[in-house]
């Protein structure tokens, strides 16, 4: 059975005084009993003191990143197995500002991809269309091609470390989002998707988020849909009150 999931993704937000106060105040207010999986994901410097706060906590923590090599003249990456030393459980891969910014490929996504479920983390994969595709009608296809030349390279059975997170990119910080009827329309296509290629079992046991300004206010209605999981969450994560509202949504 597939998992509600919320997810913060602090992206290169908060120092580390700042880090440690939202950890205090969400560890005060996710309820203890929420059959909801809370993830957040600070960046890079702060993941281990961070980690020292929520470690017997209902609180996990995600990494924004990794690369798909163990080590080596990497300068400014940081391998999966350095996050496992400090306890990271999950690792974001395929956000749209690594592929618009940095210029992360398919090929190279499909690596960390790989790297990240051999190594028995979980893998929350990211993607999405921009607004130029939603409008021309593409969105389908170039979200069928992203998750067919990166993630689908993995195995039915990798997939049970899997956890997909849909971004339409022209919803994210801009204060537009899709409706509850165009990210439950996108999510059955992609669940449709995952039965054609690895069955029906894989494909109801994979927990599907959304990713494009999710906010205390659309939540509720959002995640009500029959394939919405969970979502995504940016610049609503960086406040308690905002974040743990999203958390409660369900």
């Amino acid at each position: 059975m597939r998992k509600n999931i919320v997810a913060g993704n602090w992206k290169m937000n908060k120092t580390l005084e700042e880090s440690q106060a939202l950890t205090k105040d969400l560890l005060a207010k996710v309820p203890a009993n929420t059959n909801t999986n809370v993830i957040i994901a600070p960046t890079f410097p702060n993941l281990y003191p961070v980690q020292e706060m929520i470690k017997d906590s209902n609180i996990s923590l995600a990494a924004q990143n990794a690369h798909f090599e163990e080590s080596g003249a990497f300068t400014g990456e940081v391998s999966v197995e350095m996050l496992q030393s400090v306890g990271i459980e999950t690792v974001i891969i395929g956000h749209s500002e690594r592929r618009s910014i940095f210029g992360e490929s398919h090929d190279l996504l499909a690596q960390k991809s790989s790297k990240v479920v051999k190594a028995g983390l979980q893998l929350m994969f990211c993607f999405g269309e921009v607004l130029e595709d939603r409008k021309a009608g593409k969105h389908f296809d170039v979200v069928k091609s992203q998750l067919e030349e990166s993630v689908f390279q993995l195995t039915a059975d990798d997939f049970k470390q899997v956890v997909l997170a849909y971004e339409p990119v022209w919803a994210i910080g801009t204060g537009e989002t899709a409706s509850p009827e165009q990210a439950q329309e996108m999510h059955a296509f992609i669940r449709d998707l995952l039965k054609d290629k690895y069955g029906e079992d894989t494909a109801e046991n994979t927990s599907i988020l959304y990713g494009g300004s999710v906010k205390p206010n659309n939540a509720k209605e959002i995640f009500s849909k029959p394939d919405v999981d969970g979502g995504l969450i940016g610049g609503a994560s960086l406040k308690a009150d905002d974040f743990v509202s999203i958390v409660t949504a369900f």
